[in-house]
């Protein structure tokens, strides 16, 4: 079977963002597009970490045509043990864990996370370390350098190898495997969570879920451990069959795509305890209880005052981190914990480091997107089998544990406006124009709300001693509120604007205000400080979360 040199000229867009490349699919299947992007990635390796991948996706549209190319060009680049997940399919919390369970080189996953899939819809490729966890910012940027000046990449001709079977083939010098990954995750979640007690409230009828897979990858992960190790009915899944096209819908957990799932979570009576929904590579979470919604910032709080109610988490937690943006919910539990609390840059890959050295346990996102240091992803899954396990315990609803929190931490009032597909160039303008004013606002006083730091934010990462600049504006009003502008790197088309509002309200004050209503007059703040309305045309936001 040869081995063929193909020569190749660089495209010039290929640079990663927060979680990989991410395009349309009709530019992967330009020519040469993904064989040139992979290339670079194992061009970016050193010579002994090129020996074991990992390769899978999350079903969408272009993922089996992906997986047959980079069999091909992990066997022409001389990989000695290609393992691929079963129907192609792979998680990324999975993947993380196999990538480490394994002791593998790096994965390469196939994915656009929450972004629509489908002909027209996007596509993503994602490299994963060998330590589980998405490639560093200078990691990223060496493939994003070879990819710009690349000449020739290296392929095996071979045919397409059938996934549906777990087996194995030796193609020349290669060893590639097909295996079961949901196994192995499902094996670590009975680890960490009291399984026993969940099927015990399940089958006495105490405790009732109901899970949106929203035709993404986690349906075949939720079947295994919902019905077949919890023993749930069947019937408590909702879209459980991966699809091309993820039904026609959007793979992204949050309000505005959940419809179903909120119809019977908001029905007047004999709604489930809990209703979740995961994204379309099953790293996402969303938490709903009757007629209730949780925040991510307080999902991630309430999950780190509760830790040691769940097994895999007796001992407690060493520290938390969450990403910039995210509420300060979590730092009020860690003070009182007395742990350390960490503020990243959006992205993933920067609680990295902070788990690797021991520093955290607990990290989130307010995308909805929360993980611990059992892998090095943030997992879906997991955020919803913990709340399980937290409902089993306490007996209580999910509403009456947010609101017990909120009783002894205070709330922070929360908000995520996002502007989608705004003109490049006005949303740029928009957040340089702030940018200027960042030196002359502290000591502001807007409305009755006091500046007392403006900044870009910068982070220096505690362990290595890495910069990270210019990774979202922050307007604070003390320990009162913040206002965060952000200019997101998940979209593949114009730009998205977010604006994040948040506002503390102490135990004694006024905990169970409407979200909107409450933040009305921080909103027109940021308004005068940020006129994206009259600068855009629009009249509001195209989510709100």
């Amino acid at each position: 079977m040869p081995i063929r040199t193909i020569s190749t000229q660089p495209y010039t867009d290929q640079k990663p963002g927060t979680s990989g490349l991410r395009k349309r699919v009709t530019q992967f299947q330009q020519p040469h597009y993904l064989e040139n992007f992979v290339q670079a990635i194992f061009d970016s390796l050193e010579p002994e970490r090129r020996n074991t991948l990992l390769v899978g996706g999350d079903g969408r549209y272009f993922n089996p045509e992906a997986i047959q190319t980079i069999l091909r060009l992990a066997v022409g680049n001389g990989f000695h043990r290609i393992l691929v997940g079963q129907h192609g399919y792979l998680s990324t919390p999975a993947a993380s864990l196999l990538i480490r369970r394994y002791q593998l080189d790096g994965g390469i996953i196939l994915s656009a996370s929450h972004n629509p899939g489908g002909p027209d819809g996007d596509f993503g490729v994602k490299f994963n370390t060998h330590s589980g966890g998405p490639a560093s910012e200078k990691v990223t940027s060496r493939i994003h350098q070879l990819a710009s000046s690349l000449t020739q990449y290296r392929i095996a001709e071979m045919e397409p190898l059938p996934l549906q079977a777990c087996e194995s083939w030796q193609v020349e010098e290669s060893q590639i495997e097909i295996i079961d990954s949901v196994q192995d995750y499902s094996d670590l979640m009975q680890e960490l969570f009291d399984f026993e007690l969940i099927r015990e409230r399940f089958a006495g009828g105490q405790l009732r879920i109901v899970y949106d897979a929203m035709h993404a990858i986690t349906g075949p992960y939720a079947r295994e451990i919902f019905v077949n190790r919890l023993g749930a009915a069947q019937e408590c899944l909702l879209n459980a069959e991966p699809k091309p096209d993820f039904g026609n819908a959007h793979p992204d957990p949050n309000l505005a795509h959940t419809s179903g799932l909120q119809a019977v979570m908001n029905q007047s009576s004999g709604a489930p305890d809990l209703g979740a929904a995961s994204d379309g590579d099953g790293d996402r979470n969303m938490i709903l209880g009757q007629e209730f919604f949780v925040t991510p910032s307080d999902s991630l709080a309430v999950l780190a005052a509760n830790a040691q109610q769940v097994p895999g988490y007796r001992d407690g937690i060493v520290g938390v981190a969450r990403s910039m943006p995210t509420s300060r919910a979590v730092d009020r539990v860690a003070a009182q914990l007395d742990v350390a609390c960490y503020e990243t840059p959006t992205g993933w890959k920067f609680f990295g480091n902070l788990l690797d050295d021991g520093r955290i346990t607990f990290c989130g996102e307010e995308s909805f997107g929360t993980g611990s240091a059992h892998i090095r992803e943030k997992d879906g899954l997991w955020a919803v089998l913990f709340w399980l396990n937290l409902l089993a315990v306490r007996s209580e609803s999910v509403a009456e544990i947010i609101m017990a929190h909120w009783r002894e931490f205070g709330r922070d009032y929360y908000t995520r406006h996002d502007y989608e597909n705004i003109d490049s160039q006005i949303a740029e303008q928009l957040v340089a124009n702030l940018r200027t004013q960042l030196t002359s606002l502290p000591g502001r006083s807007i409305d009755g709300f006091v500046i007392t730091a403006a900044d870009d934010f910068c982070y220096k990462d505690p362990v290595d001693g890495s910069l990270s600049e210019h990774q979202g504006i922050r307007i604070i009003f003390g320990q009162q509120a913040r206002i965060v502008v952000r200019l997101s790197g998940t979209g593949t088309e114009g730009a998205t604007l977010r604006l994040y509002i948040e506002q503390y309200e102490p135990p004694e004050g006024e905990l169970f205000e409407a979200t909107g209503q409450f933040l009305k007059p921080l909103l027109a703040v940021s308004e005068n400080l940020l006129p994206i309305c009259h600068k855009t045309g629009r009249v509001g936001p195209d989510v709100i979360t």
